[in-house]
């Protein structure tokens, strides 16, 4: 069973935590509410997100100042970050925003289909990660421990049981890059989806080299930073 992905939403009224939840329920993931940047921090404490939506206007810290948090924590530096925010100063705030961290600055009233669609982006992106690490926290276990315990599978037979399921996760990655392209996605949207085409092409070159007859030793594994 695919484990649902976890969508954080933050904003200090109640009554647009349950719109934002109105909207995205229709993705079926775990919908996470925070009320203020601390509540906000102490979930990422725990918790593992796709996405983050964050209220900019909120008492005490504000989502400029949750962010600037979120981003200096090694955990959680690399989780996407949409800002909404239900008024606009201009330019400046909303360079503000993106000099926060933000992937997206979002104005209320929004749109809900946009908002879904962009949402659902960084949650593919998010799954596609996850099936990534599998595939290389497996690949690691076969490297370390496999040959120690008496595996009785032959390591051929690992091998290319491992290549299957990476080729699967390509194949979903790429399908995703051509949505994406044919979507005009944000820059920010389409430089992630680049990363996790980079880590899988390193995981794939790991594999390649455990080939028979195609290297010699024991390749490193690509780091899921």
């Amino acid at each position: 069973m695919v484990q649902k992905a976890k969508i954080l939403l933050v904003d200090d009224r109640p009554e647009n935590l349950l719109a934002l939840e109105a909207i995205l329920s229709a993705l079926d993931q775990t919908l996470v509410r925070a009320s203020s940047g601390e509540e906000a921090l102490k979930a990422l404490l725990t918790d593992d997100f796709a996405v983050i939506l964050l209220d900019v206007q909120m008492p005490g810290m504000d989502g400029f100042e949750t962010a600037a948090h979120i981003k200096r924590r090694e955990r959680t530096r690399d989780i996407p970050i949409i800002f909404l925010t239900a008024i606009n100063h201009g330019p400046h705030h909303t360079f503000r925003g993106y000099a926060a961290g933000a992937v997206d600055y979002i104005s209320k009233p929004f749109d809900p289909w946009v908002l879904r669609a962009k949402v659902s982006v960084f949650v593919e992106l998010y799954m596609k990660n996850c099936q990534l690490r599998e595939q290389a926290a497996l690949l690691r276990l076969q490297l370390e421990g496999g040959s120690a315990a008496g595996d009785s599978k032959e390591p051929t037979g690992i091998i290319a049981e491992l290549s299957a399921r990476l080729a699967a996760v390509e194949e979903q990655a790429e399908a995703l890059s051509k949505q994406l392209d044919e979507e005009s996605a944000d820059a920010a949207v389409v430089a992630t989806a680049a990363h996790l085409e980079r880590k899988l092409s390193g995981l794939r070159g790991a594999l390649d080299a455990l080939e028979p007859g195609t290297g010699s030793g024991t390749p490193s594994v690509p780091s899921q930073n």
